[in-house]
């Protein structure tokens, strides 16, 4: 039987007499693929950083495995299990592909500070297999033969395959992906859907994102949320969003008749 991994209630958030997102209550399941569509402006990211601990909700609730989250610090949220992507791309553009993703596995490090620092036996251990599966997200990921460049020398694509490898260094329980097919072209964005598809499989993850990219979405989303100014006006099967009148007229596009 399928947990929810993620349960947002009743959460709204408000900047001073904007109200960015209204009431909002959705739910991903264990290892669904759920997306979160809408206009500019729709409050996307903004639900994306109550879930985060970037913005405390100004009111409602935040579950991640029945367990409360709400208000707490993005730190802390990490490393309960919820990692996350950007829609501007945030590496740390002066080190190395392998030292990104290290920075990020840093987190799961048990040894004390003195320990690091005098570089005692178990600490040594730890950043062995540290270094270890460094190595095979950049494998998996196809980063391998670039871990000692410049992160800001990559491609585009790479980058972006980049930041999604150092979000998986944090061993997450939940990966949110805010709008990972940006900048791509068509075929960049068919192997992105492919690669989303293969890290659920593998890492077994649950997945909310982001996505403006429509084929990418219906292809691979097992549920649909729509937002249009802070409001839910849609959930459901992909099948079930493309053939709604409200979210056609929101954000999908209304067709004109040819008469």
């Amino acid at each position: 039987m399928r947990q929810k991994v993620l349960e947002i209630s009743h959460a709204t958030m408000q900047f001073g007499g904007l109200v960015a997102v209204n009431d909002l209550t959705m739910y991903i399941d264990t290892q669904e693929i759920v997306a979160l569509i809408g206009p500019n402006g729709a409050g996307k990211t903004t639900a994306f950083n109550m879930v985060t601990g970037v913005y405390r909700p100004t009111s409602g609730f935040i579950f991640l495995n029945k367990r409360d989250i709400t208000g707490m610090r993005p730190d802390q949220i990490t490393r309960l299990g919820i990692a996350r992507t950007f829609q501007n791309i945030r590496l740390f553009r002066a080190l190395s592909v392998m030292d990104n993703v290290l920075i990020a596995r840093h987190l799961r490090l048990k040894s004390s500070w003195p320990g690091a620092m005098l570089r005692l036996p178990f600490y040594r251990h730890e950043e062995k297999l540290m270094r270890e599966h460094a190595e095979e997200l950049l494998q998996y990921m196809g980063l391998w033969e670039v871990r000692g460049e410049k992160a800001a020398s990559l491609p585009y694509g790479m980058q972006r395959k980049l930041e999604m490898a150092r979000a998986l260094a944090t061993e997450p329980v939940l990966l949110l992906l805010d709008e990972p097919a940006a900048g791509m072209n068509p075929a960049e964005s068919d192997e992105l859907t492919a690669l989303i598809g293969d890290i659920r499989k593998t890492f077994k993850l649950t997945i909310l994102l982001i996505e403006h990219h429509m084929d990418l979405v219906m292809d691979i989303s097992d549920r649909i949320y729509v937002l249009d100014y802070g409001n839910l006006i849609a959930q459901g099967s992909p099948a079930e969003i493309q053939s709604n009148d409200v979210v056609i007229q929101a954000y999908l596009g209304v067709q004109e008749d040819d008469a």
